[in-house]
């Protein structure tokens, strides 16, 4: 497998780490053209959402399955349609970790499995580092979404924390808890590594854009 590496910023430049030798990295002094990209399989871009315009554009040019990790951006409404009509095969994802789309099926038992239990509450509590400027974080508000239940959030900044999510399911005799935490941000190269691994060795996927969390449950189907 070879891949374009479109950005290398933090999580750009870890999966440049991740891949080595199968790495083509492009950044802002390498300038990306649908030719060069297409001489690999696979694109994997994290460019911030301001970059997002000029690069959509290239890699649909190029017709080659890609996985993006780009957050901040609008994506037009229209893409799904050109992207079919190249006949290529887009995911998106605002966070690839594989443990964490784990987290979401747990969540989505918690949240239906509370009507067997007296007074449920629910409390998710979320830690990120001291520069994060958004409060709660999206992935707590994803938690939420995945219980289907009012949840309290509540939110801490502490030095370099990766993340820390926490729910407390309290009833009146019992409390279960769950928790992840990110040890390193390299996980999010991990997942966008495998998902593009994935997308080659599934050829019968149709054309189209997929959210990460279809191609994650398509795989944790088969498992089942």
């Amino acid at each position: 497998m070879k891949v374009s590496v479109i950005g290398t910023g933090k999580t750009g430049s870890a999966v440049a780490e991740l891949l080595g030798s199968k790495a083509v990295c492009f950044d802002s002094k390498s300038k990306i053209t649908a030719k060069k990209i297409k001489q690999t399989d696979v694109a994997i871009i994290f460019v911030p959402g301001e970059a997002a315009d000029e690069v959509v554009d290239v890699v649909l040019e190029s017709g080659i399955p890609a996985v993006w990790g780009t957050t901040g951006y609008a994506w037009p409404k229209e893409l799904p349609d050109r992207v079919k009509e190249k006949n290529a095969k887009w995911v998106i994802g605002s966070n690839f970790s594989l443990g964490m789309n784990l987290i979401r099926k747990a969540l989505n038992i918690l949240g239906k499995g509370g009507d067997f239990l007296k007074d449920p509450e629910y409390h998710i509590h979320e830690v990120h580092h001291v520069h994060k400027k958004d409060a709660p974080s999206g992935t707590a508000l994803s938690w939420q979404k995945w219980l289907d239940r009012d949840a309290l959030i509540s939110s801490d900044r502490q030095g370099d924390v990766k993340g820390v999510h926490n729910l407390h399911l309290k009833a009146r005799n019992e409390s279960i808890y769950l928790k992840h935490e990110a040890h390193s941000r390299k996980l999010f190269a991990e997942g966008a590594v495998w998902t593009a691994d994935y997308l080659l060795k599934n050829p019968q996927i149709e054309s189209g854009v997929y959210p990460f969390s279809s191609i994650f449950d398509q795989a944790f189907s088969k498992l089942l």
